[in-house]
This record gives structure tokens, sequence and C-alpha cells, in this order.
């Protein structure tokens, strides 16, 4: 009978422990839920359409408007950007000056957009500014004029008759009947708004022409074929004839 080396219970115990640490290192197929704690304090709070990056936008590069690019922003209880999950309805109205409600006729049916899905969040989410960017069609708008852009956010399903195409109506911007914080803030519905400002027309974007490669000696040049005209001609030197 062989003696066991010392090291064969240390070796044994590394077996059964390095596929259990492997298999606690993989990635959870489903993201753990949020305790109530945690949707307080990193849950939607707020909910804003950024007022500089929304516009009147040409998305096809013919020069002519295409519609309005609207991006919205949410923040937590600390004032950072987050994310949310809902529903928006998206409202484009004539502006009113000098008025205290600017909006005047309303433009075109509402926009519906969803972020309720994983796709859905990924398709909109810009890394880069913290929003979600959504594209309404509308090609008779037009650069130079005003609009008012209106925004309402619901965090559960679309109430149909609730407001314009299904839309929240709530009653101030920011606010909800469907749920409150720990504060008695409400927090299951957002509303904003914005005055959209004219802008100057864009022309279109041209195709700038292919830069030709450079050349690699010096071109020749060709003598001139045309005849020369009086005064050329008067200006060549005469001709010597040999002496008879």
């Amino acid at each position: 009978m062989r003696p066991v080396p010392a090291c064969a219970p240390v070796l044994a115990m590394f077996v059964v422990l390095i596929p259990a640490a492997l298999s606690g290192c993989r990635p959870a197929t489903h993201p753990a839920a949020r305790t109530p704690d945690e949707a307080l304090l990193f849950g939607p709070r707020g909910m804003r359409v950024h007022p500089i990056f929304s516009q009147v936008k040409d998305w096809t590069g013919d020069g002519k408007p295409d519609g309005v690019e609207a991006l919205l922003e949410f923040e937590d209880a600390f004032g950072d950007p987050t994310k949310a999950a809902g529903t928006v309805v998206f409202e484009l109205f004539d502006y009113r000056p000098y008025n205290p409600d600017p909006r005047g006729d309303r433009l075109a049916s509402a926009w519906i957009g969803s972020l309720r899905t994983l796709d859905e969040q990924r398709a909109r989410w810009n890394r880069t500014s913290r929003t979600y960017a959504f594209q309404l069609q509308y090609p008779e708008v037009r650069f130079e004029r005003n609009y008012v852009l209106t925004a309402a956010f619901d965090r559960g399903p679309v109430r149909a008759g609730a407001g314009p195409g299904g839309a929240p109506a709530p009653d101030t911007p920011g606010t909800s009947d469907d749920a409150r914080d720990t504060s008695g803030k409400r927090v299951g519905r957002f509303f904003d708004q914005i005055v959209l400002e004219a802008q100057r027309p864009r022309p279109p974007i041209e195709e700038a022409p292919a830069a030709s490669p450079p050349a690699t000696r010096a071109a020749a040049v060709d003598p001139p074929t045309e005849p020369l005209g009086e005064q050329q001609q008067s200006a060549q030197p005469a001709a010597r004839h040999p002496a008879p």
C-alpha cells in the first residue's frame, strides 16, 4: 500500500472550492428586485424635457425639418440622473406669447412612447446625456416657428380616457395621485412642458468631394498648340538666313 502524499487533502479541497468560486462569479440571469428603500432612494422623483437638446430636427440631412427630437431626463432623490420604466405621451402645440398658458392649438395627434421592456430601454437610452431620446415625426413642423412640447409620463399602464390619446392628466407638473413616497410627494406620474424656440433654417448637408490623390511626379507641360497672335509674332526674333 502506497503512502498518501501530505498535500493530497489540500489538493482535494481546491478541487471542491474552485468550481464553487467560479460559479459564484457568474452574472445573475435576472437582476435582483429593488427593495422599497432602494426604490425610494434611487427611483425617479422628477422628470423634465431637456430644454437644450430637445429641438426641431432634420434627421435625414435634406435641410428640411422632419419632426421634434425630445429628450427626457429623470432624477432620483439625490438630484442625480436615473432611469425609469413606463409610458410617455408627447403633444405639440402652437405657441401663444404673453399668456399664462402658452399652449395654443394642438397641432397633431399625441405620440406614445414606451419604456417598459429591456429592448426599449436600450434603444432610447443615451449614455452621454443620460436621457431617453424620442424622434417625433411631424414633417409639417418648421424651424422658424415657436412651439410648446408637453410630456406626460406614467409609471403604470396607460388608462384609456385619462387624457388625450390615453395620456395621464396630472394637475401640476411633476405630480401624480398614483403613489407617494414617505414625504407624501407623488411619484407615480410626471408632467413637463417647454417652449421650442425658433431656429434659423439649416442648409442641406452636402457630401464633400473626394480628394484627388497626391501627384507622385511633376506633370509634363505640353507645348502650346494654338498659333501665336500678331503681337506675339512680332515679338519673336527674326530667323537668320545664311548669306548667299
